[in-house]
């Protein structure tokens, strides 16, 4: 935002440039119109001249003095500059200051029938205290509202009597950042004495406000000007206003520099008036953002901030309008497919029963749900909440049958993974019961090459039991009881998969690709009146190959036929009426191909509504996800199933994980055993292993 200039600082103090020559060759005389009925005109006039005085006494070799034409407006000049400055800028913000307190009554009224609980007040503080004052007269100070002051406001808070400060609790507002130097302290101290002096009927006085700090520094600014070199005693108001605009120096409320007639401010201070006065709850640098304090720009956000009525949540920003009218709920009327919405109206009862779907005129209602697509051509016209769908087009295909014949069927049961871990262990088991018997079984005996097959034979073996090695060592006899134990399971459940395999049938889509339909010249069908039949056309099917159907009994009918016979080969719709499909036809169909992105099912309101983003929000938490999803669950059936039924020839298939446990017993126990041998030949063979 650009920093307040001359314009901003007549709301102060309105400076007028005499246009006429100078009476006296030394000096400038410079025309001051203020309201010194008012506090703020007598304080700005005491900040004028002390400036000056400080100028002067500053720079005591300056050559031309200001010479101050002081008159008193008495509330009318100002107030109709400002008055018409607001009218020229602000055509809408749109109340008089003069406004009396039936004619604010009234807005106020209007403003608290509206569902919006932000309200923004930008006019000076005078006006803005009998606007909040009717406001909390009307209870709108209270809960669910947040009042939003412009700098206006903000400038003055230090300033307002308490009076005034209690009918703005809770405002959030910000002023411009004044660092409290020893100098603008120094100023504070000298200006309030002075101050007391020249009005001695005012008895108590605040510190000077941020436009009184700058009606310093813009005095400093004139009397600056007037000395550049440059700027004759006989100038024109013009070339003295163009001196101004380039003067730059460090005033008490900051550099001052003016950029197209604006006072240039780096930092804002934003407050929440509280109690007696303001609190800070965080500063805001137009070009960096907005920090909890100015030490640490790592700190982003706000301080705690109390709303109006104490209330420490920021409130939702809307409400139900106190009339207590009730939404006007619009649902989409279609002829087909109504699971998802549908209204029935019943002339016995003269009431109607929300189950379907009216393309509504949003004017004329608050909301429409239902099955609402949202896209592209729509937002122009409404606004739409996050999708509350799985958002997407697909297609369903038949389920043709299939037995499986290939000649390689008999390592399907297991997986490779599975396979290559039980070739290990028949090694490993065959390696250990060798180590055990081959010292003291002499039909383990014989060259490496015979006990190398002896290892491999006894290992095989075990999945028959027809090894005729007669063990001698009760540990590898253990060994090959643990091992063979888990030969039978693992042979029965090959054998009882495998058979599956052979029996069951296969159930393939007919259909694996958009690409196989639009290379085929294949008719497809689409739910009548959607949008559907636009995307397939943009993705390349002719409209001669396009169908239309309104239910899914004749989606399932057309599916069945075939192209061939006068049908469809596939139906494309949005996901959600798929699976109202397959939630009724969970056999012989299947939805196959990519997912196109689309825009999902969205609630619809009128454009700035304030229900869409609370709507939003509450869609996205994960409460209301999982209810959603039993929601789901409830009217087209768990997902899942009819998946499991197709994947039935998969999941017949055995895998290590199946397995892992009887694998675990096995090497725990060959690994035991031959830990326990090793040590037995070691204790007995100690003598030897030592010389």
């Amino acid at each position: 935002m650009a920093g307040s200039g001359l314009p901003c600082l007549a709301l102060a103090l309105l400076i007028l440039l005499s246009s006429s020559s100078t009476a006296v060759a030394s000096s400038m005389r410079v025309g001051v119109v203020l309201d010194l009925t008012s506090d703020a005109g007598k304080k700005s006039l005491t900040c004028i001249n002390m400036a000056l005085d400080d100028f002067y006494a500053a720079h005591a070799n300056a050559t031309r003095r200001v010479d101050l034409r002081v008159r008193d407006s008495r509330g009318d000049v100002v107030t109709a500059a400002h008055a018409g400055l607001q009218h020229a800028h602000h055509c809408s913000v749109a109340l008089p200051v003069d406004v009396n307190e039936d004619d604010l009554d009234t807005v106020i009224h209007n403003l608290k029938e509206q569902p919006t609980r932000v309200l923004i007040v930008h006019m000076l503080s005078d006006l803005a205290a009998r606007v909040l004052k009717r406001a909390m007269l009307a209870g709108m100070m209270s809960d669910g509202y947040v009042w939003i002051a412009t700098a206006g406001i903000g400038s003055d808070v230090d300033s307002l009597s308490p009076d005034r400060v209690d009918h703005m609790q809770g405002i959030i507002t910000f002023r411009p950042y004044i660092q409290t130097t020893g100098r603008v302290l120094n100023f504070t101290t000298r200006f309030k004495k002075r101050f007391q002096l020249e009005n001695p009927s005012i008895r108590v006085v605040h510190d000077p406000s941020v436009p009184l700090l700058w009606a310093y520094d813009t005095a400093w600014a004139l009397a600056a000007a007037v000395n550049t070199n440059g700027v004759s005693s006989s100038a024109t108001s013009r070339t003295v206003l163009d001196s101004v605009l380039n003067i730059t120096f460090d005033g008490l409320a900051g550099q001052f520099r003016l950029v197209n007639g604006q006072l240039q401010l780096s930092t804002y201070e934003l407050v929440n008036i509280i109690g007696k006065g303001a609190r800070t709850v965080g500063f805001w640098m137009p070009e960096f953002g907005i920090f909890k304090n100015l030490k640490d720009n790592n700190e982003k956000g706000l301080r705690q901030i109390l709303w109006p009525g104490d209330l420490a949540i920021a409130p939702k920003g809307w409400d139900m309008s106190s009339n207590g009218r009730p939404l006007r709920i619009a649902i989409p009327s279609k002829h087909g497919i109504k699971q998802l919405v549908d209204v029935s109206y019943s002339p016995t009862s003269n009431t109607s029963t929300v189950t379907g779907n009216l393309q509504p005129r949003l004017q004329k209602v608050d909301a429409m749900v239902g099955d609402t697509t949202i896209s592209t051509s729509k937002m122009n016209k409404v606004a739409f909440t996050m999708p509350f769908t799985d958002t997407g087009l697909s297609m369903i295909v038949v389920l043709k049958k299939e037995t499986s014949g290939s000649m390689w069927i008999f390592l399907q049961p297991l997986t490779s993974t599975l396979w290559i871990v039980s070739l290990v262990f028949f090694f490993f088991t065959g390696f250990v019961v060798w180590v055990i018997e081959h010292r003291i079984n002499p039909e383990f005996y014989g060259m490496p090459s015979q006990q190398f097959g002896i290892i491999f034979y006894f290992a095989f073996s075990t999945l028959v039991f027809s090894h005729k090695e007669k063990l001698e060592s009760n540990l590898s006899r253990f060994v090959v009881i643990i091992w063979v134990f888990v030969v039978l399971i693992l042979t029965s459940s090959y054998t009882a998969s495998l058979t599956s395999m052979l029996t069951v049938q296969r159930l393939q889509p007919t259909v694996n690709s958009v690409q196989d339909l639009l290379r085929n010249g294949d008719y497809v069908g689409y739910q009548r009146g959607s949008t559907v039949g636009y995307w397939l056309e943009e993705m390349g099917f002719h409209r001669k190959n396009l169908l239309g159907y309104d239910t899914v009994e004749e989606y399932a009918d057309a599916l069945q036929k075939g192209s061939e016979n006068g049908g469809v080969s596939a139906i494309f719709d949005e996901i959600p009426y798929l699976k109202i499909f397959l939630a009724k036809y969970c056999e012989g169909y299947t939805m196959v191909g990519p997912t196109y992105r689309l825009g999902g099912f969205g609630f619809a309101f009128p454009i700035g509504s304030p229900l869409v983003h609370d709507v939003s929000q509450a869609i996205m938490i994960p409460s209301v996800q999982e209810e959603m999803v039993q929601i789901e669950n409830k009217w087209f059936g768990d997902p899942g199933v009819c998946q499991r039924k197709r994947s039935s020839i998969n999941s017949s298939r055995l895998g290590f994980s199946n397995f892992s446990g009887l694998f675990l017993i096995s090497g725990v126990t060959s690994g035991l055993a031959l830990f326990i041998h090793l040590a037995i030949f070691v204790h007995q063979e100690r003598d030897r292993l030592r010389a």
